[in-house]
């Protein structure tokens, strides 16, 4: 069962009553703003949804073992991509519970540790755009910043999520998992 796909992923979701300053944001930056829901990729990519079943159980006594915590998204940033572009994100704090939850959840099916493969490991953050470098990705990010309110929500379950093939490529949450039970 080692079959990874682009078609599912493991995130956390803000809940939906903090996605429209998100959305609005990702309306106006974000290429992939239809394809996904405002997230926290833990997982990518995962295993074709016809094994979600068989490995359920092992997400869950990882989810089992982080209790639910708090998350503010107040901060904007830029991952730069070579020289051409940048992608703006919020970063969610505490970037410390984020990563024991992403380990504990990629202890559960090892072949899975695609996002924990970078340089500086696995990087918490929540895409609102792409820019190309050559537009000042500081500058928009500095302007994000200065017009954000800080947004503040409970981290109790994280999705495992699916997309078919276009058109039907939007992704849909399969099921939640919940934290700390």
């Amino acid at each position: 069962m080692t079959a990874k796909t682009h078609q599912t992923a493991v995130v956390l979701t803000p809940p939906e009553e903090c996605w429209g300053p998100i959305q609005a944001i990702r309306a106006r930056h974000d290429r992939q703003y239809r394809r996904w829901m405002p997230h926290v990729t833990l997982l990518y990519p995962f295993r074709p949804r016809e094994q979600f079943d068989a490995v359920e159980g092992r997400l869950r006594e990882a989810c089992r073992s982080i209790p639910p915590f708090q998350v503010q998204l107040a901060e904007f940033r830029h991952f730069r991509h070579g020289r051409a572009r940048s992608t703006l994100w919020l970063a969610p704090e505490p970037e410390e519970a984020l990563v024991r939850l992403q380990t504990a959840l990629e202890s559960a099916v090892p072949d899975c540790n695609d996002v924990s493969r970078h340089a500086a490991g696995f990087t918490p953050h929540l895409s609102v755009g792409q820019v190309q470098t050559s537009q000042a990705p500081a500058g928009l990010q500095a302007n994000l910043q200065a017009g954000w309110q800080p947004l503040t929500f409970a981290a109790r379950t994280v999705s495992l999520i699916w997309r078919g093939r276009p058109p039907e490529d939007v992704f849909q949450v399969d099921r939640r998992l919940p934290l700390g039970q």
